[in-house]
């Protein structure tokens, strides 16, 4: 099964993809590995990034027809679930992943705010 390396970048947690020598951002850029002995060469080659304190716990995951086949790395590469208004997953999300609507607002805007 086809298979992506995954990691958080350690300065800012943000998800990366491998490419190949170095990481991205964006899930449309990252290296798709078709067997396993060609996936745990990249998370060999991955390593300096961890001892250099790049990245963190890069991981492999498995993919079907190009998307993950986990809803964990779903969400980790549409962005975070509690906005889906803002950030990534609404900027441009990877193809093959539909744009999630932002939450409705609500009817009677209410001012909880209590002043002594």
């Amino acid at each position: 099964m086809a298979q992506m390396l995954t990691a958080n970048r350690l300065i800012d947690g943000c998800v990366l993809y491998w490419r190949g020598a170095d990481w991205s951002e964006d899930f449309a850029e990252g290296a798709v590995f078709g067997g396993d002995a060609e996936a745990k060469a990249a998370l060999r080659a991955a390593q300096p990034f961890v001892a250099g304190n790049v990245v963190v716990n890069p991981y492999l995951f498995e993919l079907k027809d190009g998307r993950p086949l986990k809803e964990r790395e779903w969400i980790r590469a549409l962005g975070p679930s509690v906005r889906p208004d803002l950030g990534k997953q609404a900027d441009n999300p990877p193809s093959g992943f539909a744009r999630r609507a932002a939450p409705d607002k609500p009817a009677v805007e209410r001012d909880d705010d209590v002043s002594i």
